[in-house]
This record gives structure tokens, sequence and C-alpha cells, in this order.
């Protein structure tokens, strides 16, 4: 009997203090992910071109597995991602070379929602090329090449070290993105 009335008045405590306000629900919110200003620097080490880069990215050159290709990483450690740039001579091998950028996207299509494909022209410089915006949760976000189309080739892929999910690594992809649209806009071959 002791017991049914311990639990009683225990069960009569519980229910005169946890009685008080309505619960509200927090209101939705946003993500917000700032990332700082880029500030952008000359990068022109050991390649037969110039670019202008986001001083945010560390760079480390490649040996490529051929000797006439050359390597690079920008490699971004506070958002956890890496442009991979290669650069190759032209020699009679310019379709390929086109054909390769071309289809290295187009692996992307299984995964992706959609390729947004922009059209880059520089004829005062001599680059043209293509940048490759890939919505979705590919393995790549975005990919370009740039060429003279008589002596250089130049290509770029962003990924990230983390399972592809749109919706989470956007803000990232775009920064990035920005970064990857200035290095195109920038190059002058030497």
């Amino acid at each position: 009997m002791k017991k049914l009335l311990y639990l009683l008045v225990v069960m009569c405590f519980i229910l005169f203090f946890s009685c008080g306000e309505d619960a509200i629900p927090k209101p939705k919110a946003q993500l917000r992910l700032e990332y700082p200003q880029p500030k952008y620097e000359l990068e022109a080490k050991s390649l037969p071109l110039t670019f202008e880069k986001n001083k945010l990215a560390k760079t480390i050159y490649q040996q490529a597995s051929n000797n006439r290709q050359l390597a690079l990483n920008l490699e971004y450690p506070l958002l956890n991602a890496t442009v991979y740039i290669s650069y190759m001579p032209v020699t009679s091998n310019i379709d390929s070379l086109l054909r390769d950028a071309q289809n290295l996207t187009q692996k992307h299509v299984v995964k992706a929602d959609n390729i947004q494909s922009d059209l880059y022209e520089n004829p005062d410089r001599k680059v043209y090329g293509m940048f490759y915006q890939v919505l979705g949760n590919a393995a790549s976000q975005s990919q370009f090449y740039a060429t003279d189309s008589t002596k250089h080739f130049l290509t770029g892929s962003l990924y990230f070290y983390a399972k592809p999910n749109f919706d989470s690594i956007q803000p990232a992809a775009a920064y990035i993105q920005n970064d990857m649209m200035r290095l195109m806009e920038t190059i002058v071959w030497k």
C-alpha cells in the first residue's frame, strides 16, 4: 500500500510540475555557410601558361604518368575539395583531346540531374573552351577545358571528399566554380 501511495504522489508531482507553457516548434532555418572573400594570385610555376587561383587553395604539383602531360591539384582544405588540373600539349591530337574532355563530363550523366555547358571564348588571349556545371549527386560538380587549339590544352575537374549529396555541397561547389571560371578567364599561354 505504501508503494502505491508513493507512486501516486510521484505521479502527481510530475503532472504538477510538467504543466506549463505549450511547446513551440522552432522556426525553419537555412544553413548559412560563409566562405572567405576570394583573393587571387598568379600561378605560373612550371607550366606553359599562367592563371589566377584563389589563395585559399594550395597548389600541389604532380608528375603525370607520361612525360608530356603536366598535372597539378588545387586543394581546398577548408571545403574538403580538390580541383584536378591536367595540361597536355597539342600536336595533331586536338580532336581526341576534345573528345576525351567531353566524354569525361558525359560519364556523369548517370547520376547527374542536368549538365549545363557554357562556351568560353577569349580571342585576344586565344583561349577557347567549355565550362560544365554538373547538377545532382554526381561525383564531379564542375569540369572545364581550355585550349588555343594549336599548342595548349588544359582540363580541370572538381571533386569533393564526401559522398555526393548536391544539396549539402552546393554552396561549396558554387564557391569553387567561381574560382574555376576565374582560372579560365585569366589563362595566358606562354
